[in-house]
């Protein structure tokens, strides 16, 4: 019966919050009801520690915990190899946190908000969570100026110019959004780092957001540009063997703890897309690695070196990173952590993972992956990406009989502490990353890196019942939905193992003809789709760039082959014949017909379901979610036509009879030019 009076008290509190006010996204997941004073007199909140931390906890309960009685208790026997760990359990009448630190009581606090959000049973609790992952990370692609390097929800929250003096109150909330899912770790700037983060007057600024995080159990990591020491310590040069470099670094470093002692460390972008790196002067990654190691060791900070690095050679891009870092296994500090794509070119909408995950068993890696939608529409398509982030965590590597999984190394590293990142999709805007529905990325992500195991449907069910309404006559439908829109987006842009035929440089849109005068075939969509007389795709068998080698067996076998290809992946390894026989029985040729139409028709289902919903929401969030709908089922079918028109001036063969026509011109298709910028 109180699950029942609870699930109505949702239903009221969601139809008053309709009524009373606009609905612009800007609560996300995170729309308790604060307890009146009469609801706070029936129930106590006990905590008898002080720290920011622990006082959080005690806070967040304090406000929006309504149901009884509730004890926070630090134990002192919890296992030290479960940090952040927490049980939750009910004891008479009063429901118990216990931790082994203060930032597992405020996990744990809010585990059982969520509980109550959702009007889950709160009786008979006995709980124990513990994280998949040490260090739970968002990696900000930020600016200094402001501006976010693909980013599609406005300008950069941090504002630089105001801080440390002026302190927007998004910051908190952001620390608390972070918080509330398990994330305990920000990267605040872009990859392709501007030296001057570290300059005195920068790290003060630093200090003030990590002040401000600190109370949600998060800690700050910043982007360096390896030519920090020549183009702010006026030295010569950077290398990393020369003392004066090393020298330079540990001092900085020295600088940064005396400020921040809880700093995590640096992240590193070196020798790709012309950043600066150790290879300038003839030393490796683990040259350069270690040598930042080495400076923020003694106070227990990280070095996270990315693997994403190509350079412009007529090797295939997709070997390039594996060629360049399995060399060095065992040769990087242990304080140093490998960071790597969660596939081998760069964040498509679907990759096989990266044959680099345990292919280097003396060296500690982390799985990166990207929340904002670079290649899957901005923020004007609706795409629920944690069906990708599980695609890739659950994929067997056959490195190992036991925890061979992408997921199963990154945790089981050689390194003490394990990490996993994602490229953050947040920006200024109201609703904070731009669509209403980009918002399950950011809680998908956080609550995967926390437990690995959580499957797309019961994240979708979680977040829907959070941020719309616990009605099932919601959650049923837009679950099913949003586990369906990344496949669609598959379907209707690069099916069958296609990839990077995007527009050069934004990156929206098709443009699988792109050609950019003087440009590196390997920014060239022709590079990867190869489209000619004889077929399509970028054969990467023995015959082709031997690509596959690099996987183990049984997978470079069944990849290799194209009879036992799965495919998903059947374009992505091979360049098949316009006529060959697929499982179903069609052509290659009419399964790419059939599978663009299918995307199509999926993103219009679901508009038609989105529309079916319209009074079970507040008007706001339905009309703008509406419009973006609108936006993608017209993008799908620009997508369909470029494509499968582009495509058959090398096929020569008719679309089926049986499906819809193309309602564009290949000719007109090729005159769009979108006014997109590389920065929003």
């Amino acid at each position: 019966m109180g699950n029942v009076i609870w699930y109505i008290v949702c239903l009221l509190g969601v139809l008053c919050h309709q009524v009373c006010k606009a609905e612009d996204g800007s609560q996300l997941w995170l729309r308790y009801a604060r307890v009146t004073t009469n609801e706070a007199a029936l129930r106590k909140i006990h905590c008898p520690y002080h720290d920011a931390v622990a006082s959080t906890a005690a806070v967040e309960l304090q406000d929006y915990w309504r149901q009884g009685d509730v004890d926070l208790q630090l134990n002192k026997k919890w296992p030290k190899r479960q940090p952040d760990g927490y049980r939750i359990r009910s004891l008479g009448s009063k429901t118990v946190i216990s931790a082994g630190n203060s930032t597992g009581l405020l996990y744990g606090a809010f585990h059982l908000l969520r509980l109550q959000q959702q009007g889950a049973a709160l009786h008979g609790l006995d709980i124990s969570e513990k994280p998949s992952y040490e260090l739970r990370m968002l990696n900000h692609w930020d600016n200094l100026d402001g501006t976010v390097e693909r980013g599609y929800a406005g300008h950069s929250l941090w504002k630089w110019e105001e801080l440390p003096g002026v302190i927007s109150p998004r910051y908190r909330e952001y620390a608390r959004a972070n918080a509330s899912i398990g994330i305990n770790a920000v990267v605040l700037n872009n990859v392709n780092a501007s030296p001057l983060i570290l300059r005195g007057d920068y790290l003060e600024k630093v200090k003030t957001l990590a002040d401000i995080f600190r109370p949600y159990g998060i800690r700050v990591f910043l982007s360096i540009n390896f030519s920090a020491p020549a183009l702010l310590g006026n030295l010569p040069d950077s290398d990393p063997l020369r003392p004066a470099v090393a020298g330079w670094w540990k001092d900085k470093a020295d600088e940064i703890y005396r400020l921040i002692p809880d700093f995590g460390g640096f992240l590193v972008k070196a020798n790709s897309e012309g950043q600066p790196g150790p290879q300038d002067y003839g030393r490796t990654h683990a040259d350069g690695a270690n040598m930042l190691a080495a400076a923020l060791r003694p106070h227990r900070g990280l070095v996270l070196w990315r693997a994403f690095v190509y350079n412009p050679s007529a090797e295939d891009r997709a070997k390039q990173a594996y060629q360049e870092f399995v060399p060095l296994d065992g040769q990087f500090d242990d304080n140093v952590i490998l960071q790597i794509k969660n596939g081998p070119i760069d964040f498509q909408p679907r990759e096989p993972f990266n044959p680099l995950f345990g292919a280097m068993p003396r060296t500690s890696q982390m799985v990166e992956f990207q929340i904002t939608q670079e290649y899957l529409g901005f923020s004007n398509h609706l795409v629920y990406l944690a069906p990708l982030f599980k695609e890739t965590l659950d994929a067997q590597t056959y490195f190992r009989p036991e925890a061979g999984t992408v997921a199963g190394i990154t945790q089981r590293g050689p390194h003490p502490i394990s990490a996993i990142a994602g490229v953050a999709n947040i920006g200024e805007d109201r609703n904070w990353c731009g669509h209403h529905f980009a918002q399950a990325n950011w809680y998908a992500f956080g609550r995967l890196a926390w437990n690995t195991d959580l499957s797309s449907d019961s994240l979708a069910r979680e977040w829907l019942s959070m941020t719309f309404s616990p009605d099932p006559t919601l959650v049923n439908p837009l679950s099913e939905l949003m586990v369906k829109s990344r496949e669609a987006v598959v379907n209707y842009m690069m099916p069958l193992g296609l990839h990077h035929i995007f527009a050069f440089e934004h990156h929206y849109g098709p443009q699988p003809w792109g050609d950019i005068p003087g440009g590196r075939p390997d920014w060239m969509p022709w590079y990867y789709h190869n489209a000619d007389s004889l077929g399509i795709g970028f054969d990467r068998t023995a015959t082709g760039s031997n690509a596959v080698a690099q996987y183990r067996s049984p997978l470079r076998e069944q990849f290799g082959q194209i009879g036992s290809c799965p495919d998903q992946y059947l374009l992505w390894f091979h360049h098949v014949p316009w006529n060959h026989r697929m499982k179903n029985g069609r052509s290659l040729w009419d399964n790419l017909c059939y599978t663009y139409q299918l995307g199509v028709d999926q993103v219009r289902n679901f508009q038609r379901e989105w529309d079916s919903l319209e009074r079970k929401m507040d008007a706001q969030r339905f009309k703008e979610v509406q419009s973006k709908l609108k936006i993608q089922a017209r993008d799908a079918v620009w997508w369909r036509d470029a494509c499968l028109l582009y495509f058959q001036t090398f096929s020569k063969m008719p679309i089926p009879a049986a499906l819809e026509r193309p309602v564009h011109e290949l000719d007109e298709l090729k005159k769009i030019r979108l006014d997109l910028k590389h920065h929003n």
